[in-house]
């Protein structure tokens, strides 16, 4: 049977079905587009709101920040280094002192002045004192412990150690096993050996560790902990072999089992 179309109808060609297609994906995606930008004009218009809200906050927040920088920056430039500098030049001849104590030239008098000054200089008690906080007042404190350490006031060479701080590799170890050294005097044994281990575990190296290491085990081994002895003595053999301390370890070792 014959089909016949009504007139005046046209059939759409397939190009302007996909122009008609495209026109609405077109108006959908301006229409999310300007969706978008109504959100965004209306959280910045919150925004300005905020910010023209608390105005007198944000500043002073901002104000105080930069104050604090600037001031610490003068604190630096005007009175941090001018005291580290003072101090640095007022511990001069305490070192010379400590210095030749140290080499064996009137070793308890030349101690003694390190610790309490000479030739109007500070010695390292005023120089802690009077320079905390720098780091020739930190050092003085150190110093002074060793030279107490040196002229058997045992108690106050652990208080001006215990008050040294560095992360320096070598004197931070060092400051550990001294105090060690000064319980050991004083024949606290228990803690001379808490300190010998903090000491060899400080930073491990070959000068420092196989040295307090070998305290350790022979402080254990006065203590009746031969175990805990061989341990640290094994250490300095499997680890330490070419240092000074290996030298002897073997007959320790052989104690100690």
């Amino acid at each position: 049977m014959a089909t016949y179309n009504k007139r005046g109808y046209k059939a759409p060609k397939e190009k302007e079905v996909k122009d008609t297609v495209e026109e609405v994906i077109v108006d959908e995606k301006n229409s999310t587009t300007a969706g978008v930008f109504s959100t965004l004009d209306k959280t910045a218009s919150k925004t300005e709101d905020w910010v023209a809200k608390n105005q007198k906050i944000i500043f002073g927040v901002v104000g105080a920040v930069a104050l604090f920088t600037v001031g610490y920056l003068v604190y630096q430039k005007f009175i941090a280094e001018p005291k580290q500098m003072e101090a640095a030049n007022e511990m001069f001849v305490a070192q010379q002192n400590f210095q030749q104590a140290t080499d064996g030239i009137a070793s308890d008098s030349l101690y003694k002045l390190s610790l309490n000054g000479s030739e109007g200089k500070f010695g390292f008690i005023k120089i802690a004192e009077e320079y905390s906080g720098t780091d020739a007042g930190n050092l003085a404190n150190y110093y002074a412990g060793l030279a107490y350490l040196n002229t058997g006031k045992y108690a106050e060479a652990i208080d001006y150690l215990g008050k040294f701080k560095s992360d320096d590799m070598v004197l931070g170890a060092l400051a550990k096993g001294a105090i060690g050294d000064a319980y050991s005097q004083k024949n606290q044994q228990k803690e001379a050996l808490e300190y010998y281990i903090k000491a060899a575990e400080a930073n491990k190296n070959d000068f420092t560790t196989p040295r307090f290491l070998l305290k350790a085990g022979k402080t254990a081994l006065a203590l009746g902990n031969k175990e805990e002895a061989l341990k640290f003595f094994t250490d300095i053999k499997d680890n330490y072999d070419t240092t000074p301390e290996a030298a002897s370890v073997d007959v320790l070792i052989g104690l100690a089992q």
